[in-house]
This record gives structure tokens, sequence and C-alpha cells, in this order.
């Protein structure tokens, strides 16, 4: 393991994925790789329970952005002592829209995403499982959202200053980097010192991306249920 990514999920997370695997810390692993492999939930569950299974979690990974992985900032940061940590950040309003609009509209309210989730889960175990992963991670327990730090905007966006202010606290100034995507690949390769790529900063829209892989997914795993049940007479 050569980067941890500490920045909460909606920092651009993807586009840091893209771009560690661009510059040659790769495979990165990101969010997307449990979506994809939901029997690793029960990786993270041991994690959360306590266990350390980072070898177990990151075999043949070179760096990890986003949650799960960023969850664990301070274990990892212990366990690779020669791994840089990058803390993505952005601005705060933004960061609150875009993360409210994804995985808060997930997890509650009447929204088209959590409709289809909760309706997921219904027939789903795995992914069942996944969203109580969720819940421990964001509003339950250690989560970062915990006793309701993110029922409203101000709550979120103090939710999020709070987390940025524990990477730093936590993490040696020579080992982070703090970061927002929108300051290309600069600082980030001198940080890791590696040279500029000549092409831009990939970019990827971490929220298209988002609402079609829970959306998407439901959607299949529901038409193959209605499919296997029988034909009413």
């Amino acid at each position: 393991m050569h980067v941890i990514g500490a920045g909460l999920p909606r920092t651009g997370t993807l586009t840091q994925k893209l771009a560690l695997e661009r510059l040659g810390f790769g495979p990165c692993y990101h969010w997307v790789d449990v979506i994809a492999d939901l029997d690793r939930v029960q990786q993270w569950e041991r994690a959360l329970d306590g266990a350390a299974p980072w070898e177990e979690i990151f075999a043949g990974c070179a760096s990890t952005v986003d949650w799960p992985g960023g969850f664990f900032y301070a274990e990892l940061a212990d366990a690779y002592p020669h791994a840089k940590v990058v803390l993505s950040v952005r601005d705060p309003q933004r960061w609150e829209a875009s993360f409210r609009e994804t995985i808060w509209d997930m997890c509650f309210g009447d929204t088209l995403i959590h409709n289809l989730s909760a309706a997921r889960a219904k027939i789903d175990p795995r992914w069942e499982r996944y969203l109580r992963l969720i819940d421990r991670m964001f509003w339950i327990e250690r989560g970062t959202f915990a006793n309701g730090a993110g029922e409203e905007p101000e709550s979120m966006i103090a939710a999020m200053a709070r987390h940025e202010d524990a990477v730093k606290a936590v993490v040696p100034a020579e080992r982070l980097l703090v970061w927002d995507v929108t300051e290309g690949w600069g600082p980030l390769c001198e940080f890791l010192e590696v040279a500029v790529p000549e092409e831009p900063l990939p970019h990827a829209n971490d929220r298209e991306a988002f609402t079609y892989r829970v959306t998407a997914g439901a959607l299949a795993t529901l038409a193959k249920w209605q499919d296997a049940r029988p034909v009413p007479a």
C-alpha cells in the first residue's frame, strides 16, 4: 500500500482513483469495488468489529480512496507506515449537496434511489447487509454522521470539518497532502514524487456513476426476481 485516501466520499474520489492508477499506484481500491462484489462486505464488517484484515482486503492493490478504506485512515496509516495519505477536500456547500443527493438519499427519504435500494434489500440479503455496513460507517456507532450529524446541511458540513480536522491531527504533516482535484496534477505529483502526465487530470462524474450503479443494480435484481416467480394462472 503506497497511498491512503482519507477524504470523504463525494470529494472527487473516482477521479482520484483514475489519477492514482494513471500514476502507477494501481489498482486503487474504491467503493465501486464493494458494490461490484458484495461478498467483500463481510471483510469490512470484521474491520468494524476490531479485526485488521488489511492484507486480505487490499491484496494486489497499491492504493485506496473513498470509503470503506478512508473510514479506517488512521488504522491504515499505522498498518502501512511508509504509505502517504491524501486528504481530498471540496467546497463544503457543493460537497453537502452531492453527498445528500447520493448516499443520504439512498438511505433516507422518499426518493427513487432510496425506494429502489429498499426494494432490493427486501429480496437480496447481500444488499441488505451492504446497507447495514453503510449504517455503521455513517449513521450509527462510530459513524461519521452519527447522532444526527447530517440531518441538516449545517450539521453535515460541520461533521465534514470535524473529519478533516481529525485527519490533520492524526497524520503527520510530512505524510499528508490536502488536495482538491480542481488543483490538477501538480500538488499530487509533487507529493508522490512522480512526473506530471502530459494529459489533463481525468474527470469522473461520481454522482452520476453512483446513482447509476445503485439504481441499475436494483432494477436488474428486481427483474431477475420477478422473472423467477411463477406466472399466476
